[in-house]
């Protein structure tokens, strides 16, 4: 099997410290880890429109804005029977080892709406300061998902350098 997602890394100011959304996966015979909203997408099914979509029914909240969206291009004014889109996303992924390979990309967002209690295979939806995100890495990597590990680090190596 071989599946492409996209994932959010959905971002907010309190005060003097920057928010990100992280939830539990509950997902049947699976442990639960703690990972970033986002999903698979569906065959022909744009990058943005599978993360608002994947994000809603797993946060509630409706992204307003996609680091990178403004990039997009796509050719279906070119040739309507075969159409394309490219856009730049915050980050990129591949599993190289593990028992499902995927691909996907993440992108950095800002959303509004309210949490939802429980969504779609997830509960403990919440907002985490990334300073305490970062503790927690650091303590135990295991308990994010094995994707979201990558995209995490990579996202705390990004903003340590900003």
């Amino acid at each position: 099997m071989f599946f492409v997602n996209a994932r959010a890394i959905i971002e907010r100011q309190l005060n003097d410290d920057t928010e990100i959304v992280i939830q539990t996966r509950n997902k049947p015979n699976e442990p639960l880890k703690l990972e970033l909203p986002g999903g698979r997408i569906e065959p022909y099914e744009p990058l943005t429109q599978a993360l608002r979509r994947e994000v809603m029914e797993e946060t509630g909240l409706e992204l307003t804005e996609i680091e990178g969206e403004q990039t997009r291009v796509d050719t279906s004014d070119i040739s309507p029977e075969f159409a394309v889109e490219c856009l730049k996303p915050f980050a990129a992924y591949q599993t190289v080892h593990g028992p499902i390979d995927s691909v996907g990309y993440y992108f950095r967002c800002k959303a509004e709406g309210e949490l939802v209690r429980k969504g779609d295979e997830t509960s403990d939806i919440r907002w985490i300061g990334v300073k305490e995100l970062s503790v927690m890495m650091v303590r135990d990597p295991l308990q994010f998902s094995n994707v979201d590990r990558a995209g995490i680090k990579f996202y705390l190596k990004q903003i340590d350098n900003g």
